[in-house]
């Protein structure tokens, strides 16, 4: 296991289920690996040579781990919720998207813990920008986070390249990612620091203003 502390964040390089126990968290935001992995070829971006580990991780998590993440979190919401044994839920956050290809879904769904209703955002599909294949566009886990009005410590238990966690700083709140992975660890790890170094650029000037010492 290794521990990256950076600003307001805390990364764990291990497996979940080895790590959760050590923290705690008030929201969980996530987006599992949904166990699609092997139907992503052929015509598609998935079987681009850069996405050829995609089957060896993409494994779904046990059903009883997504239950206790959720008993455990005053809000939690986890992408792709569909494909996974949940309890029923009032309150699902839809992902229009405004330019899937035909091979691609139209939209995603979220499941939440919230008894709230539905929420539905129309937004075209990102370039994978950080060479996670199933990486989330920004503005959607921004959104996400607005949308169950998340607070305190946000957990992302897998956390891939580290959306959530910049969603997270960009805005304010408390963030820990768990990543198994070295290659996505690594680039959350500078995601997320990039992150704070700018929260912290518009951060300094409203201070010296608050205090009388601005330009």
């Amino acid at each position: 296991m290794r521990i990256e502390t950076i600003g307001n964040a805390v990364l764990y390089l291990g497996d979940c289920r080895e790590v959760l126990p050590l923290v705690a968290a008030d929201c969980v935001i996530t987006d599992p690996p949904y166990g699609l992995g092997d139907r992503m070829q052929g015509g598609t971006w998935g079987s681009a040579e850069k996405y050829k580990d995609l089957v060896g991780w993409d494994s779904k998590p046990e059903d009883d781990l997504l239950r206790v993440l959720a008993d455990g979190a005053k809000k939690a919401v986890f992408w792709g919720g569909n494909y996974f044994d949940l309890p029923p839920s009032r309150c699902w956050l839809v992902w229009d998207k405004q330019n899937a290809v035909p091979t691609m879904a139209d939209c995603e769904m979220a499941w939440t813990n919230l008894d709230a209703n539905t929420k539905r955002l129309s937004l075209p599909v990102g370039r994978h920008e950080s060479g996670h294949p199933s990486e989330k566009p920004l503005r959607l886990m921004e959104w996400t986070l607005q949308a169950v009005k998340a607070s305190g410590v946000v957990l992302d238990p897998f956390m891939g390249s580290g959306t959530t966690g910049v969603a997270a700083v960009r805005m304010g709140l408390k963030f820990v990612g768990i990543e198994r992975e070295p290659k996505y660890f690594e680039i959350a790890c500078e995601r997320i620091a990039n992150a704070q170094r700018q929260e912290s650029l518009f951060q300094e000037p409203a201070r010296a203003e608050q205090h009388g010492l601005a330009l």
